[in-house]
């Protein structure tokens, strides 16, 4: 029987219309990893949203009262041949309402295999968006 790797994804946007930006970042030290956005895997027992709020903190610093929840944008799951396991991928939309800053870097926290690694983080044009690392880019034309 395969396992099941439940998975988070956020897309973080500020801004209206044409003018609205999308959270992106790159590993500082794998730029070849790709483009991102903040997410990664729900522990046992863990509810799906406190997840979701944890790794955007871990890995970028942001505070979930700088969130505002927009809604779940889509779910999906992943059946990979190599592996005897199915991911369950859910993709949520938020609007940041923090303080205003245009890049950074943040060294993620946690626990996690991506701990003391250093993400540079921006803000990119929603429209102008490249293809993100491993599909995460699936649902972005719904936001």
């Amino acid at each position: 029987m395969k396992r099941v790797k439940r998975k988070v994804l956020a897309y973080i946007t500020k801004g209206e219309g044409r003018h609205r930006k999308l959270l992106v970042y790159e590993q500082k030290d794998q730029p070849e990893a790709g483009l991102q956005v903040p997410g990664g895997t729900i522990e046992r027992n863990e509810l799906l949203l406190d997840a979701l709020y944890r790794e955007i903190e871990e890995e970028s610093g942001i505070l979930r009262d700088e969130l505002i929840l927009e809604g779940k944008v889509k779910s999906s799951k992943f059946f990979p041949e190599d592996k005897n396991v199915i991911y369950e991928r859910t993709i949520f939309h938020f609007s940041y309402v923090g303080e205003e800053k245009s890049e950074w870097e943040y060294s993620v926290e946690g626990e996690g295999k991506d701990a003391g690694q250093l993400f540079s983080y921006r803000w990119m044009p929603l429209h102008a968006v490249p293809k993100l690392a491993a599909k995460q880019g699936e649902a972005i034309e719904y936001i």
